[in-house]
Parts: structure tokens; sequence; C-alpha cells
């Protein structure tokens, strides 16, 4: 088989493109742990029940090779709300709820205790800081009929 002299050009170009793609990709995650899916709007009619805060949530994501400890994140919506995780290790590929309302943590879900909703269904942005106050991560949506915002 002849090795035509482009054909390492023509390999070394694809790989540059390559690599020129991947930051882009990154920065839409900058932290590896970032926000998933929002459920900014309660299923049914706003009654400010435990039962319909906890249908308000949102999803946070490790989409990392290892296991992430998220003591000192914090979530926070344009209100200034802020959920502060406490100690809670989050492996990798996994994801966590944290639920507006009242609860018990257990894995794979988190409670705020609030007694109020968080996420404004005619618009509002989740932002998640890293524990060192860095922003990891933010997701924005203006409304939508299913009450949710699919941030991947």
């Amino acid at each position: 088989m002849r090795i035509r002299p482009a054909a390492p050009a023509v390999l070394a170009a694809a790989v540059l493109v390559g690599l020129a793609a991947s930051p882009s990709q990154a920065a839409a995650h900058q932290s590896g742990v970032h926000i998933g899916l929002v459920q900014f709007d309660s299923p049914g009619k706003d009654t400010r029940s435990n039962a319909s805060l906890n249908g308000e949530w949102v999803n946070i994501h490790n989409n990392t090779r290892s296991a992430v400890q998220l003591k000192g994140y914090k979530l926070k919506d344009d209100t200034g709300y802020t959920y502060t995780f406490g100690s809670y290790r989050i492996g990798a590929g996994k994801t966590v709820k944290v639920r507006t309302g009242k609860g018990r943590n257990v894995s794979g879900t988190v409670y705020w205790n609030r007694g109020a909703y968080v996420w404004n269904n005619t618009g509002d942005k989740a932002r998640l800081y890293t524990a060192k106050g860095t922003l990891g991560d933010s997701c924005s949506w203006k409304t939508a009929k299913s009450g949710q915002k699919n941030c991947h």
C-alpha cells in the first residue's frame, strides 16, 4: 500500500479540527458537574403543598469519570434564593435531584426544605457555583408548556 504525501497533512488537519471543536463543547459544561434537566413548573396547580413544591426540581449531573464532593456547591436563581450542598458525593456519570420542598436527603435526591417555590415559570436562570465560588454552569428559560428545560 502506497501512502500519499497528502495523507499525513489531511490527517493532521482532521485532528486539529477535532481539537478546535473540543473547547466549545467543554465550555457548555465547564466544571464537568452541570445542570441537566430543570422542572421549573410543578405539575398541576401551584398549591404550595409540599408535594407540589417537590414537583419543582433541578437535576445536577456529574459527567466526569470520577466522583465529586459537592459540599459547598451552590445552586441559585435570579432572585438570589440559594441552596448550598452539605456533604454529598455524586458518583461519576450520576445525577442528583434538588427538590424545592421538604424531605429527607437520600442517595440521588436532596431537599431545599423551602415552603415556597423557587423557579419562576415565566423565566428564570439557574446557576451552579463550585465550592470555590466559581460559576460552573448556568441554564435559563423563558417559559415552556412542559414546564421543563433540558440544559444538557
